[in-house]
């Protein structure tokens, strides 16, 4: 249990961030937490007249003072009739439809000097142009690839970074206009129409499927009566893995590539008239690279497991504590116990039975616990054909039938747990954390991966071995009065955050002297 004192005008913010079991106010009732994709919006009353109704709860009275009394355009815009009204709030009542976007960014001199060498007889590149396109179908999968793994490393490759797995979500519908997420890719080309640099980019009329929760600030703007929707996100649609978002090319003028990347990204929301910029879940390097960019910084919390070169998975129990060891050694004695079977699949071995089938246990998830499926059918067919030999299924069996299953994606150096699901109205105690944590960490030892990421949320992760990391995200709010009033917010956010890591780390399941 984490007692947060919900008085402060941060806390809310931050139990909306976190998934704890109990989250528990120190001085009223019990907050409601939002947890996993697409969790529930948060209830919210309203007045016709916003005046009448005080802002957002994390602006605090200092910063609601320094709105009401600063420039005309941000104070409440009061409406005529005075009647109440309940609403579920996402975001503005009228939300402005995404636009059909394909600027161009502008061209850039490349200033470094031209190293000299064997290549003096080719051409160098004198400038880079950026621009936008609408689809990654527009850029040819050995393009976007390049970028992606120059930037990372083919050891520490990312199978979401990849043209197949970014490909398949615009394919299948399921990233795409339609859905609150218009692809506006960002693209750099030199003269010889060579790419150099791409940024995956989508334009956005809500805040779902980001697991970084910005509906506070959302509902501030809305009752100061400015719009936050539309907004730019540069993310992989509907999963918190965490990775590079600006993809290089590994040539002499790298570095100069990424600035011009990173100064468009900024200059964005101006052209395209909308509230902001978000990066989410970028690497360490850039998040601080941002903020000399003007971006505001904010970090998160993450379960990863790692793997401290362990020959079996007895080896690993061995370096928990006794206490922690003896429950996952009964947790995985019920599997047996209960007739289960687990497989692991991988590459031609999932055949499309298997997508059915894991199909139906995702939309059981999404239907008790989202009540929305962010993923289409289409999308697990696609990405298996496109990218099977990075694809992990688990599955668990019941005298033959499919009863459950958890995808796995396999990278460089790190498996990532993704999704889980089972059929409906069966219940198998502890399948859940077999599935997704116990065969996660199996298969990443018998893989020689350094990590599991076992995503955002959920503090039950830690006592089977999975601690706690800082992820991080960047902000670019274009409007200076809101702006300044989230940066003073982000502070009091980021020293809770790293307030209940280290009350977490303190009380880790490992023994003393294994960090």
């Amino acid at each position: 249990m984490i007692l947060l004192n919900a008085d402060k005008p941060w806390a809310s913010s931050l139990l909306h961030q976190m998934d704890s079991p109990v989250v528990e106010e120190l001085s009223s009732a019990k907050l409601w937490s939002e947890s996993g994709v697409g969790a529930p919006p948060a209830m919210a009353a309203f007045h016709s007249c916003p005046a009448i109704h005080s802002p957002s709860t994390f602006l605090g009275e200092r910063q609601r003072h320094r709105l009401e009394h600063g420039p005309r355009k941000l104070r409440p815009k009061c409406m005529s009739s005075s009647s109440t009204i309940m609403a579920i709030f996402w975001g503005p009542k009228k939300t402005a439809e995404p636009r059909e976007l394909n600027p161009s960014l502008g061209s850039f001199p490349l200033t470094a000097s031209v190293p000299e060498g064997p290549s003096d007889i080719e051409m160098k590149p004198q400038k880079i142009s950026l621009s936008v396109v609408s689809s990654i179908s527009e850029i040819s999968v050995e393009d976007w690839d390049a970028c992606a793994l120059d930037t990372t490393g083919l050891e520490k490759f990312n199978p979401f970074l990849s043209h197949a797995f970014l490909s398949s979500l615009e394919e299948s519908g399921s990233a795409v206009k339609e859905t609150g997420w218009l692809p506006q890719h960002i693209v750099a080309q030199d003269e010889l129409k060579n790419t150099v640099g791409v940024v995956p980019l989508y334009l956005k009329s809500h805040s779902y499927g980001e697991y970084v929760f910005d509906h506070s600030w959302a509902d501030a703007f809305y009752r100061y009566g400015s719009r936050y929707y539309p907004k730019l996100q540069s993310c992989v649609p509907f999963t918190p893995v965490t990775g590079q978002r600006i993809l290089v090319r590994n040539t002499w003028y790298k570095d100069q590539v990424f600035d011009m990347l990173l100064s468009v990204l900024k200059e964005m929301p101006a052209k395209y008239q909308v509230s902001s910029m978000h990066v989410t879940f970028p690497s360490e390097n850039e998040w601080r690279k941002m903020k000399s960019f003007g971006f505001l910084q904010r970090i998160g919390m993450q379960y990863h497991w790692r793997n401290r070169n362990y020959q079996n998975f007895e080896e690993f129990l061995m370096d928990m504590k006794q206490s922690k060891r003896k429950t996952i050694r009964q947790e995985r004695k019920k599997i047996s116990a209960q007739n289960l079977k687990m497989v692991r699949l991988r590459g031609d071995e999932i055949k499309s039975k298997h997508w059915e089938s894991f199909y139906k246990f995702y939309r059981n998830t999404t239907d008790n616990k989202w009540g929305t499926a962010y993923l289409t059918r289409d999308f697990f067919h696609i990405m298996g054909s496109k990218m099977a030999d990075n694809l992990l299924l688990v599955l668990a069996e019941d005298g033959g039938e499919l009863v459950a299953g958890a995808l796995n994606l396999i990278g460089g150096d790190t498996l990532f747990g993704r999704l889980w699901g089972c059929l409906p109205y069966v219940y198998y105690p502890s399948l859940h954390f077999e599935a997704c944590y116990y065969q996660a960490i199996e298969a990443a030892i018998e893989f020689k991966l350094n990590k599991v990421e076992a995503g955002a949320q959920g503090e039950h992760k830690i006592q089977r071995g999975y601690l706690p990391v800082t992820t991080y995200s960047c902000h670019y709010i274009l409007h200076d009065g809101f702006r300044k009033v989230i940066e003073d917010f982000l502070v009091h956010e980021t020293d809770q955050v790293k307030h209940v890591m280290k009350l977490l780390l303190d009380s880790g399941p490992f023994k003393e002297g294994i960090d």
